[in-house]
């Protein structure tokens, strides 16, 4: 089996390349698959991937058509994780259209061009939802996104959907909540300050939280989020019937509750070095998501979430850190 990552440098791509490369398989409808190939693209070049005969790292634009087409011919297993996160495409509408939604298309397209039906597992988000939002939101909940990346994401799913019907893909597309601990340095998604008030205090830094501590969010773990791309692989179109969308479930709180959590794991030295300066641009951002999600559709499918901040930090100090946090 020939596995396509794009945005395989990511953080979740990263991480998902070593998972898959670790289980040496993949479960699909038609049964368990052994991995031959891992292709991972992305704009730089993937590291903090192990070394493998299997992988091929490709530096290059996954919006660009003739890459995609030659990187597509023969894959039987598509994961579209690159795109131009939120900030970033509502400040950059152009770069946002040509990455998340031309570029979806592109991907598509060449999917079809091979007549091979591939599996393709889009990663969608939260920011799909917005204006006036019910207590709890899911595949039900009628789609009206306040920046221009959750309608890139909205076009992007119903692509997926169309050409799932038409049988040029089996798709499926799972919205993900704020994903935490992102590793690394941050990164220009309005999200970004969950992994950092926790990540850089752990790491012996300073930082300044964009919203204030009773901000409501809600989250789910990095190994929960590569648990569900690969169980993703596994769902059949029965189970999904017409609509190919899945909304992850999430552990909701506040971020003052994510601050008492990183006290429990790096002590009362870390919360110190945690200041708040509310920025209107990100206040506004994450003020029109949803913080609670349905799992009328994920439990059944059987997505799970996490259970505790706690542990999702605890998690992130044993994945990440080697189990050391800074005095």
């Amino acid at each position: 089996m020939h596995i396509l990552i794009t945005g395989g440098a990511g953080f979740i791509g990263v991480r998902l390349a070593r998972r898959l490369l670790a289980d040496n398989h993949l479960t699909t409808v038609t049964g368990r698959h052994p991995i031959t190939r891992l292709t991972l693209l992305d704009q730089a070049a993937a590291t903090g991937v192990p070394e493998d005969p299997r992988v091929r790292i490709v530096a290059g634009n996954a919006a660009d058509p003739d890459l995609v087409a030659s990187l597509v011919a023969d894959a039987d297993v598509v994961y579209h994780l690159a795109a131009v996160v939120s900030v970033a495409a509502e400040r950059d509408f152009d770069l946002g259209m040509s990455v998340n939604l031309h570029g979806t298309l592109a991907l598509l397209e060449a999917c079809r061009k091979t007549g091979r039906k591939p599996l393709f597992i889009k990663a969608s988000s939260a920011a799909v939802y917005g204006g006036p939002l019910p207590a709890e939101c899911g595949e039900e909940t009628a789609l009206f996104p306040q920046t221009s990346y959750g309608m890139q994401k909205v076009v992007g799913e119903y692509l997926v959907d169309d050409f799932s019907r038409k049988g040029f893909v089996d798709g499926r597309c799972l919205r993900l909540p704020t994903i935490v601990v992102r590793p690394g340095a941050p990164n220009m998604a309005a999200s970004s300050f969950a992994s950092s008030l926790v990540r850089e205090p752990l790491m012996g830094k300073p930082f300044v939280c964009p919203v204030p501590p009773e901000t409501p969010v809600c989250l789910l773990s990095v190994r929960r989020v590569v648990d569900s791309f690969v169980h993703a692989a596994s769902l059949t179109p029965k189970d999904l019937g017409q609509s190919r969308a899945i909304q992850l479930p999430g552990l909701t709180m506040t971020v003052a509750d994510m601050v008492g959590a990183l006290a429990e794991v790096g002590g009362k030295a870390a919360v110190t070095r945690l200041t708040f300066s509310p920025n209107a641009e990100i206040v506004a951002i994450v003020k029109g998501w949803p913080v609670r999600f349905s799992t009328k559709r994920s439990g059944p499918l059987g997505f799970r979430a996490d259970t505790n901040a706690r542990q999702i930090i605890a998690d992130f100090v044993a994945d990440e850190l080697d189990g050391e946090v800074a005095p």
